[in-house]
């Protein structure tokens, strides 16, 4: 049942299209809670500053927000919060704001995801940050011009999920059977035989300036999950910062321009290349200044060849549908509660012996769920070109089927104004592996991705035809 339709367009006709950015430091103080593993890590040392960045638009009687910070996972309730007070403090809708995290797994700790704890102090700190980032960028409103644009860089995304070699066996921690595929075999690289599917190669982009020339941000979209090159309890921005920071140098911006790295369909893909482990470099945080720095110069070639529109309308969808949970049955979470009688999770470290503890107490947990929960889906269309907005980790599957449904230029922004974890299709779920273990971060119905990506296709047809 689909419920909370919305609909907005601008005026078509006419309306001067303006565009504003801004970034506001988020960089968490030392001993803050790091979440994005299987355990509570602190921060400890900075290596590069994190950033909430916001891109305000306007056109007509319409102004939207797209937002991005330097988070590992948001939960719908913190986002609606956040979007709830920029419609007070700057009338900008909650529907026509995509607040997305880069998934970084070195930031402060806003959710509780395995035994990572959430930060309470430092998500009480961050909205303040994050509304002001869309106020100033509302401030600097002016009238712009924008181009989508895309370019292939298929070298750094690979498939996380291998068949193994005859004979392999890895438990699955939530049934006890044994999976069919294993997501990134660690130490078992020799047993490794291939990749489960293909992966999304492209990097896709908007680029925006201001009707004098100078720019004023570019938002570009890879389907990549995040490189990880870093010690536990360092804070970086990943190789999403490094983009940032890298395409302001190559396309010689000013110092108002944002660089904005946003995550793709890439629940089932980085690069951990366990079939060429020697191809990127060892030292720590190298991996993701190669990676950073090269698709920073592929968008500025191809920025050179960029078709500018310069009267851009503003058009978006909003829908909420209702889906189903993978709960535990009775017995099963009854079991797994007399699992973690006597369990010491203080001193668990997150090895695969400690999996099945991890992931009892994940089933006790999941058990007092909803039988069903609203989902959102929402698209935003700027001139001729489209970006979707879906809160959680899909697969490249995903992705690439909705560039097909939208032809054209169209990207689909992840782990945006929701978090539900992964989102795998339903026949990833006969094969097994860590995205598909059930959990708070892997708990939609098995036809979930399915309901959402064809929602997300219609209302991806309807804009086209609006």
């Amino acid at each position: 049942m689909r419920k909370n339709a919305n609909k907005n367009e601008a005026d078509r006709n006419g309306g001067l299209f303006e565009a504003g950015a801004a970034r506001v430091d988020i960089t968490p103080p030392p001993g803050t809670l790091i979440n994005g593993d299987f355990i509570t890590h602190y921060a400890v040392a900075v290596n590069d500053p994190l950033y909430a960045k916001a891109i305000v638009c306007r056109c007509g009687e319409t102004i939207m927000a797209l937002i991005a910070a330097d988070i590992c996972a948001m939960r719908a309730p913190f986002i609606q919060d956040v979007k709830k007070r920029i419609a007070v403090e700057t009338g900008i809708l909650p529907e026509h704001v995509m607040l997305a995290a880069t998934h970084t797994h070195a930031a402060g700790s806003v959710e509780d995801l395995l035994l990572g704890a959430c930060d309470l102090s430092y998500r009480l700190r961050l909205p303040d940050k994050i509304l002001l980032a869309v106020k100033k960028a509302k401030e600097r409103l002016r009238p712009a011009k924008i181009a989508f644009g895309n370019v292939d860089a298929p070298e750094h995304v690979v498939c996380r999920r291998y068949f193994m070699k005859a004979g392999y066996r890895f438990k699955n921690p939530v049934t006890g059977e044994y999976d069919k595929i294993k997501t990134n075999p660690i130490g078992d690289e020799r047993q490794v035989e291939r990749p489960v599917s293909d992966t999304d190669p492209q990097i896709a982009y908007l680029a925006i300036k201001g009707l004098d020339d100078e720019w004023i941000a570019l938002l570009g979209n890879y389907s990549m999950h995040y490189v990880g090159d870093f010690v536990p309890g360092t804070i970086t921005a990943d190789y999403f910062g490094v983009f940032s920071e890298q395409v302001a140098l190559k396309l010689n911006a000013g110092d108002q321009f944002l660089g904005m790295l946003t995550n793709g369909t890439s629940g089932d893909a980085n690069i951990w290349d366990f079939l060429h482990p020697e191809r990127y470099p060892k030292a720590l945080h190298e991996k993701s200044r190669l990676i950073g720095t090269s698709l920073a110069e592929k968008v500025a070639r191809s920025l050179e060849t960029a078709e500018w529109d310069l009267q851009p309308s503003l058009t978006s969808m909003y829908e909420e549908i209702n889906v189903r949970v993978r709960k535990p049955s009775a017995e099963e979470a009854d079991a797994a509660a007399k699992r973690i009688k006597g369990a010491e999770y203080e001193k668990l470290t997150g090895s695969v012996a400690d999996l099945e503890q991890i992931y009892a107490r994940e089933q006790v947990l999941l058990s007092a769920y909803p039988d069903e929960m609203s989902f959102p889906v929402q698209v935003f269309k700027i001139g001729k070109g489209m970006i979707g907005a879906l809160g959680g980790e899909f697969f490249s599957e995903t992705g690439l089927w909705l560039k097909q449904q939208a032809g054209g230029h169209y990207f689909t922004v992840t782990i945006c104004n929701d978090y539900v974890g992964y989102v795998p299709p339903a026949h990833e779920f006969e094969l097994g592996g860590y995205e598909t273990w059930r959990c708070r971060t892997s708990f939609l119905d098995t036809e979930a991705e399915s309901l959402i990506r064809n929602t997300m296709a219609s209302l991806i047809k309807k804009l086209s035809n609006a």
